[in-house]
């Protein structure tokens, strides 16, 4: 095989390695999953839902489900790829890896493929879970998967930088819990941002995460607080700016050569 030959193996050995690491501990990823979305359904279901009654013309039951599901995409997509990634480097064989006749857009596709076929899964667990508790519609399957994947992708990108910009495990912990979660809980993920106060509402708006939950809240029951075409924007936006800066990294060597 020559160097600019596409290394499937080499792909190949990172994806079930890293793979291989969440069998391991495939009951409690599994487990932990499905007794939060069930937490979530008896505080914000029995106690708001009984309040609120519909949302935008959907039971409040079922209006939050593809938050639950984001909520879960975004940290799980993160928390995978970075640790996959900073693991190596916390070890040292990261420079075993370097030096492998594997490229850089294959070692992201390694690292980045298995975060984001991890958080599917558990994307999946928490649907499935979610319509033990409540009826769900699927308006737009193809445009569901499409969000799914690209949102799953994009997050795991952005999980790699994390473990390569990360000198620390604190670090590793410090972007998902102090940046995403609570950009997550104010974008919308548990209510309509119309139902906010305009001025709230106007600043609610400059945060990204709100067009991508009603992207894939439309893609389940037809309605958004936001332009659909913007939500799929701002996804495709985040995707490529992640792009480019894994291709930075690699170019530079940022944190991964010195």
């Amino acid at each position: 095989m020559t160097r600019l030959a596409f290394n499937r193996r080499g792909v190949g050995a990172i994806y079930r390695f890293e793979m291989g690491r969440f069998r391991r501990t495939l009951l409690q990823s599994v487990v932990t999953p499905v007794i939060t979305t069930s937490l979530y359904f008896v505080v914000f279901g029995s106690a708001i839902g009984s309040r609120i009654s519909q949302v935008n013309g959907v039971s409040y039951g079922a209006f939050i489900v593809p938050g639950l599901i984001m909520l879960s995409l975004f940290t799980e997509s993160i928390s995978n790829a970075s640790f996959g990634i900073y693991f190596p480097k916390f070890t040292g064989t990261i420079y075993e890896l370097l030096s492998a006749p594997v490229s850089a857009l294959e070692i992201v596709l390694g690292y980045v493929g298995a975060a984001a076929t991890k958080s599917i899964i558990l994307g999946l667990i928490i649907l499935a879970t979610a319509s033990i508790f409540v009826p769900i519609r699927i308006v737009h399957p193809a445009w569901m998967i499409s969000f799914l994947l690209l949102t799953a992708a994009s997050f795991s990108l952005f999980g790699f930088i994390i473990g390569v910009w990360a000198n620390g495990f604190e670090q590793l912990q410090f972007i998902p819990m102090l940046v995403i979660t609570p950009l997550t809980f104010l974008g919308g993920a548990f209510y309509s941002i119309s139902m906010l106060p305009a001025t709230w509402r106007a600043i609610t708006l400059f945060n990204p995460v709100v067009y991508l939950i009603n992207g894939f809240r439309w893609s389940f029951y037809g309605v958004s607080d936001v332009s659909v075409a913007i939500s799929l924007g701002m996804t495709l936006g985040l995707l490529g700016l992640c792009l480019v800066l894994v291709t930075w990294i690699f170019k530079t060597g940022y944190r991964l050569k010195n």
